[in-house]
Protein backbone atom coordinates (compact mmCIF):
# COMPACT_ATOMS: atom_id res chain seq x y z
CA UNK A 1 0.00 0.00 0.00
CA UNK A 2 1.15 3.35 -0.72
CA UNK A 3 2.81 5.46 2.45
CA UNK A 4 0.47 8.03 2.51
CA UNK A 5 -2.61 5.78 2.35
CA UNK A 6 -1.17 4.03 4.94
CA UNK A 7 -1.27 7.23 7.16
CA UNK A 8 -5.17 8.20 5.31
CA UNK A 9 -3.02 11.13 4.15
CA UNK A 10 -2.35 13.00 0.54
CA UNK A 11 0.57 13.50 -1.20
CA UNK A 12 1.78 16.74 -0.48
CA UNK A 13 0.88 16.65 2.86
CA UNK A 14 2.54 18.72 5.66
CA UNK A 15 5.54 17.50 8.22
CA UNK A 16 2.67 18.64 10.25
CA UNK A 17 -0.27 16.68 9.05
CA UNK A 18 1.80 13.60 9.05
CA UNK A 19 3.12 13.54 12.05
CA UNK A 20 -0.85 14.49 13.45
CA UNK A 21 -2.32 11.38 11.34
CA UNK A 22 0.71 8.72 12.57
CA UNK A 23 0.03 9.82 16.43
CA UNK A 24 -3.67 9.47 15.89
CA UNK A 25 -3.00 6.12 14.56
CA UNK A 26 -0.33 4.77 16.73
CA UNK A 27 -2.79 5.85 19.67
CA UNK A 28 -5.06 3.32 18.37
CA UNK A 29 -3.00 0.83 16.90
CA UNK A 30 -0.45 0.07 19.80
CA UNK A 31 0.06 -3.63 20.63
CA UNK A 32 -0.10 -2.46 24.57
CA UNK A 33 -4.03 -1.36 24.04
CA UNK A 34 -4.66 -4.61 21.54
CA UNK A 35 -2.95 -7.68 22.82
CA UNK A 36 -5.70 -10.08 21.53
CA UNK A 37 -5.54 -8.77 18.07
CA UNK A 38 -2.69 -9.41 16.30
CA UNK A 39 -3.72 -7.56 12.77
CA UNK A 40 -3.78 -4.14 14.94
CA UNK A 41 0.06 -4.82 15.93
CA UNK A 42 0.55 -5.57 11.91
CA UNK A 43 -1.19 -2.14 11.08
CA UNK A 44 0.77 -0.23 13.87
CA UNK A 45 4.15 -1.57 12.53
CA UNK A 46 3.14 -0.68 8.73
CA UNK A 47 1.95 3.06 9.48
CA UNK A 48 5.34 3.16 11.98
CA UNK A 49 7.25 2.37 9.12
CA UNK A 50 5.39 4.92 7.06
CA UNK A 51 6.28 7.79 9.58
CA UNK A 52 9.36 6.68 9.39
CA UNK A 53 10.08 7.20 6.01
CA UNK A 54 7.76 10.10 4.90
CA UNK A 55 9.17 12.17 8.29
CA UNK A 56 12.83 11.86 6.87
CA UNK A 57 12.77 15.11 4.25
CA UNK A 58 15.52 13.01 1.93
CA UNK A 59 13.78 9.58 1.93
CA UNK A 60 10.33 11.28 1.38
CA UNK A 61 11.43 13.10 -1.55
CA UNK A 62 13.56 9.86 -3.05
CA UNK A 63 10.15 8.08 -2.47
CA UNK A 64 8.25 10.91 -4.06
CA UNK A 65 10.49 10.43 -7.36
CA UNK A 66 9.90 6.43 -7.53
CA UNK A 67 13.48 6.20 -6.34
CA UNK A 68 12.40 3.98 -3.10
CA UNK A 69 10.06 1.43 -2.34
CA UNK A 70 7.55 1.24 0.52
CA UNK A 71 10.24 -0.55 2.32
CA UNK A 72 12.91 2.37 2.07
CA UNK A 73 14.53 -0.04 -0.24
CA UNK A 74 16.42 1.63 -4.03
CA UNK A 75 14.47 0.21 -6.54
CA UNK A 76 16.15 -1.44 -9.38
CA UNK A 77 17.05 0.83 -12.01
CA UNK A 78 15.15 -0.35 -15.94
CA UNK A 79 12.41 -2.30 -14.52
CA UNK A 80 14.95 -4.99 -12.68
CA UNK A 81 16.68 -5.78 -15.80
CA UNK A 82 15.28 -7.77 -19.05
CA UNK A 83 11.58 -8.46 -18.95
CA UNK A 84 11.23 -6.49 -15.60
CA UNK A 85 8.30 -4.09 -14.23
CA UNK A 86 8.71 -0.91 -16.07
CA UNK A 87 10.06 -1.42 -19.29
CA UNK A 88 12.91 -3.20 -20.67
CA UNK A 89 13.21 -6.45 -23.33
CA UNK A 90 10.18 -8.52 -22.67
CA UNK A 91 10.23 -11.25 -25.00
CA UNK A 92 12.45 -14.71 -24.94
CA UNK A 93 15.69 -14.44 -23.05
CA UNK A 94 19.14 -14.63 -25.40
CA UNK A 95 20.05 -18.23 -25.33
CA UNK A 96 16.31 -19.77 -25.13
CA UNK A 97 14.72 -21.74 -27.90
CA UNK A 98 12.37 -18.70 -28.50
CA UNK A 99 15.08 -16.39 -29.06
CA UNK A 100 15.28 -16.71 -33.05
CA UNK A 101 18.93 -16.95 -34.76
CA UNK A 102 20.87 -17.34 -31.48
CA UNK A 103 19.56 -20.70 -30.09
CA UNK A 104 22.32 -22.94 -28.14
CA UNK A 105 22.59 -25.42 -31.09
CA UNK A 106 24.40 -22.75 -32.81
CA UNK A 107 27.63 -22.50 -30.32
CA UNK A 108 27.32 -19.06 -30.09
CA UNK A 109 29.24 -17.12 -27.32
CA UNK A 110 26.49 -14.87 -26.13
CA UNK A 111 28.55 -12.47 -23.79
CA UNK A 112 30.46 -11.66 -26.92
CA UNK A 113 27.43 -10.37 -28.43
CA UNK A 114 26.58 -8.36 -25.78
CA UNK A 115 30.23 -7.18 -25.17
CA UNK A 116 29.89 -5.92 -28.63
CA UNK A 117 26.40 -4.28 -27.96
CA UNK A 118 27.86 -2.12 -25.16
CA UNK A 119 31.38 -1.94 -24.80
CA UNK A 120 32.77 -1.50 -28.54
CA UNK A 121 31.67 0.48 -31.49
CA UNK A 122 30.37 -1.22 -34.30
CA UNK A 123 32.07 -0.48 -38.20
CA UNK A 124 31.52 3.24 -37.87
CA UNK A 125 32.83 3.62 -34.50
CA UNK A 126 28.82 5.05 -33.39
CA UNK A 127 28.10 2.76 -30.14
CA UNK A 128 27.84 4.77 -26.97
CA UNK A 129 29.96 4.11 -24.30
CA UNK A 130 28.81 4.02 -20.67
CA UNK A 131 30.65 5.26 -17.25
CA UNK A 132 33.34 3.24 -16.03
CA UNK A 133 35.76 0.89 -17.44
CA UNK A 134 34.36 -1.57 -19.75
CA UNK A 135 32.10 0.47 -21.66
CA UNK A 136 28.33 0.45 -20.27
CA UNK A 137 28.92 0.14 -16.33
CA UNK A 138 27.14 -2.60 -14.50
CA UNK A 139 25.17 -3.23 -17.71
CA UNK A 140 23.76 -6.97 -16.51
CA UNK A 141 24.80 -7.20 -12.69
CA UNK A 142 22.52 -7.23 -9.64
CA UNK A 143 22.79 -4.76 -7.01
CA UNK A 144 23.90 -6.13 -3.76
CA UNK A 145 20.89 -6.93 -1.12
CA UNK A 146 19.59 -3.91 0.28
CA UNK A 147 19.61 -4.01 4.40
CA UNK A 148 16.56 -3.09 6.18
CA UNK A 149 15.90 0.05 7.39
CA UNK A 150 17.04 0.88 10.87
CA UNK A 151 14.06 1.98 13.10
CA UNK A 152 14.41 4.54 15.75
CA UNK A 153 12.64 4.65 19.11
CA UNK A 154 12.70 6.80 22.35
CA UNK A 155 13.14 5.36 25.61
CA UNK A 156 12.60 7.66 28.79
CA UNK A 157 14.27 6.35 31.92
CA UNK A 158 13.32 7.82 35.40
CA UNK A 159 16.36 8.72 36.82
CA UNK A 160 16.86 6.73 39.73
CA UNK A 161 16.60 3.93 36.83
CA UNK A 162 19.72 5.43 35.00
CA UNK A 163 21.55 5.93 38.25
CA UNK A 164 21.06 2.01 39.25
CA UNK A 165 21.22 0.89 35.64
CA UNK A 166 18.00 -1.04 36.09
CA UNK A 167 16.98 -3.06 33.11
CA UNK A 168 14.47 -0.97 30.73
CA UNK A 169 11.06 -3.18 28.89
CA UNK A 170 11.17 -1.67 25.28
CA UNK A 171 8.37 -2.73 22.85
CA UNK A 172 9.10 -2.67 19.49
CA UNK A 173 6.56 -2.15 16.80
CA UNK A 174 6.26 -5.61 15.97
CA UNK A 175 5.16 -5.52 19.18
CA UNK A 176 7.62 -8.05 20.63
CA UNK A 177 9.05 -6.82 24.15
CA UNK A 178 13.30 -6.82 24.92
CA UNK A 179 14.70 -5.88 28.36
CA UNK A 180 16.91 -3.47 27.68
CA UNK A 181 20.79 -2.92 29.96
CA UNK A 182 21.76 0.27 29.97
CA UNK A 183 25.18 0.62 29.56
CA UNK A 184 28.03 2.10 31.62
CA UNK A 185 28.04 5.90 30.81
CA UNK A 186 24.63 6.34 29.72
CA UNK A 187 23.35 9.74 29.67
CA UNK A 188 21.10 11.69 28.14
CA UNK A 189 20.88 11.19 24.17
CA UNK A 190 22.81 8.54 24.58
CA UNK A 191 21.95 6.06 21.30
CA UNK A 192 22.15 2.10 21.79
CA UNK A 193 22.11 -0.26 18.71
CA UNK A 194 20.37 -3.17 18.68
CA UNK A 195 21.35 -5.52 15.62
CA UNK A 196 18.95 -7.18 13.67
CA UNK A 197 15.55 -5.88 15.23
CA UNK A 198 14.93 -3.38 12.40
CA UNK A 199 12.93 -3.90 9.47
CA UNK A 200 13.49 -6.79 7.23
CA UNK A 201 15.46 -6.57 3.47
CA UNK A 202 16.67 -8.26 1.04
CA UNK A 203 20.01 -8.25 2.64
CA UNK A 204 18.89 -8.81 6.44
CA UNK A 205 17.18 -7.04 9.11
CA UNK A 206 18.32 -3.53 9.88
CA UNK A 207 19.02 -2.60 13.59
CA UNK A 208 16.85 -0.81 16.57
CA UNK A 209 17.98 2.37 17.51
CA UNK A 210 17.34 3.46 21.23
CA UNK A 211 17.73 6.84 21.87
CA UNK A 212 17.71 7.64 25.87
CA UNK A 213 15.73 10.51 27.68
CA UNK A 214 16.57 10.49 30.95
CA UNK A 215 13.92 12.20 33.16
CA UNK A 216 14.46 14.83 35.48
CA UNK A 217 14.41 13.86 39.37
CA UNK A 218 12.09 16.05 41.95
CA UNK A 219 15.39 16.18 44.13
CA UNK A 220 18.41 14.53 42.60
CA UNK A 221 20.57 16.35 39.97
CA UNK A 222 23.36 15.01 37.99
CA UNK A 223 26.83 16.41 37.99
CA UNK A 224 29.55 14.59 35.83
CA UNK A 225 29.20 10.98 36.73
CA UNK A 226 28.29 12.24 40.72
CA UNK A 227 24.65 12.64 42.16
CA UNK A 228 23.72 15.81 43.94
CA UNK A 229 21.62 16.52 46.52
CA UNK A 230 20.47 19.13 49.06
CA UNK A 231 19.77 17.47 52.69
CA UNK A 232 17.45 19.94 54.84
CA UNK A 233 18.76 19.69 58.82
CA UNK A 234 17.14 21.08 61.67
CA UNK A 235 19.33 23.59 63.72
CA UNK A 236 19.69 20.66 66.46
CA UNK A 237 20.75 18.32 63.98
CA UNK A 238 23.44 20.79 62.91
CA UNK A 239 24.42 21.58 66.15
CA UNK A 240 24.72 18.94 68.33
CA UNK A 241 25.50 16.40 65.01
CA UNK A 242 23.46 13.37 64.23
CA UNK A 243 22.51 10.23 61.98
CA UNK A 244 19.89 11.00 59.53
CA UNK A 245 18.77 8.75 56.80
CA UNK A 246 19.07 10.31 53.19
CA UNK A 247 17.76 8.84 49.84
CA UNK A 248 19.80 7.55 47.20
CA UNK A 249 18.94 5.93 44.09
CA UNK A 250 19.62 2.46 45.41
CA UNK A 251 17.48 3.08 47.90
CA UNK A 252 18.42 5.28 52.16
CA UNK A 253 21.48 5.06 53.85
CA UNK A 254 22.09 6.89 57.06
CA UNK A 255 24.49 9.81 57.08
CA UNK A 256 26.29 11.06 60.25
CA UNK A 257 25.79 14.88 60.23
CA UNK A 258 29.23 16.22 62.41
CA UNK A 259 28.55 18.43 64.80
CA UNK A 260 28.74 22.31 64.30
CA UNK A 261 27.69 22.04 60.57
CA UNK A 262 26.13 24.71 58.74
CA UNK A 263 24.53 25.45 55.81
CA UNK A 264 26.35 24.32 52.27
CA UNK A 265 28.40 21.89 54.04
CA UNK A 266 28.98 18.92 51.36
CA UNK A 267 28.90 15.29 52.66
CA UNK A 268 30.11 12.31 50.01
CA UNK A 269 28.37 8.82 50.01
CA UNK A 270 31.16 6.87 48.28
CA UNK A 271 29.30 5.18 45.22
CA UNK A 272 26.37 5.84 44.38
CA UNK A 273 26.12 8.21 41.39
CA UNK A 274 26.32 7.11 38.00
CA UNK A 275 28.84 4.61 36.21
CA UNK A 276 30.99 6.04 34.38
CA UNK A 277 32.30 4.15 31.17
CA UNK A 278 35.02 2.49 33.21
CA UNK A 279 32.12 0.81 34.83
CA UNK A 280 33.51 2.82 38.26
CA UNK A 281 30.34 4.61 40.01
CA UNK A 282 30.67 8.37 41.01
CA UNK A 283 29.41 9.51 44.38
CA UNK A 284 26.20 11.04 46.00
CA UNK A 285 27.03 14.72 47.26
CA UNK A 286 24.87 15.67 49.86
CA UNK A 287 24.44 19.49 50.79
CA UNK A 288 23.25 20.65 53.73
CA UNK A 289 20.45 23.09 54.35
CA UNK A 290 19.67 23.98 57.74
CA UNK A 291 16.69 24.88 58.06
CA UNK A 292 14.67 26.99 61.43
CA UNK A 293 11.17 26.67 62.55
CA UNK A 294 8.63 29.62 61.96
CA UNK A 295 7.45 30.89 65.27
CA UNK A 296 9.19 28.63 67.36
CA UNK A 297 9.20 30.68 71.14
CA UNK A 298 11.29 28.82 73.10
CA UNK A 299 14.25 29.08 69.86
CA UNK A 300 13.55 32.78 70.08
CA UNK A 301 13.96 33.31 73.96
CA UNK A 302 17.33 31.44 73.37
CA UNK A 303 19.08 33.03 71.15
CA UNK A 304 17.82 36.36 72.62
CA UNK A 305 20.27 35.93 75.49
CA UNK A 306 22.63 34.39 73.29
CA UNK A 307 25.78 36.80 71.56
CA UNK A 308 25.12 35.22 68.50
CA UNK A 309 28.15 33.78 67.82
CA UNK A 310 30.40 36.40 66.69
CA UNK A 311 30.68 37.91 63.24
CA UNK A 312 30.25 35.23 60.42
CA UNK A 313 30.97 38.47 57.74
CA UNK A 314 34.32 39.38 58.80
CA UNK A 315 35.93 37.80 56.71
CA UNK A 316 34.67 39.83 53.94
CA UNK A 317 35.65 42.81 55.25
CA UNK A 318 32.22 44.03 56.88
Amino acid sequence: MDLYARLGIKRGATDAEIKKAYRSLAKQLHPDANKDNPKAAERFSQVTAAYDLLSDKDKRARYDRGELDEDGNPKMPFGGGFGGAGGGYAGPRPGSAGFEGFGEAEGIDLSDLFEGMFSRGGAGGGAARGGGAGGFSGFGRRSAPQKGADVAYRLTVPFTDAVAQAPQRVTLRDGKTIDLKLPNGAEDGTKIRIAGRGDPGTGGNGDAIITLAIEAHRFFTRDGDDVRLTLPVTLKEAVLGAKVKVPTADGAVMLTIPKGSSSGKVLRIKGRGFAARSGQRGDQLVTLSVELPAADAALEQFVTGWDGGGNPRSGMGV
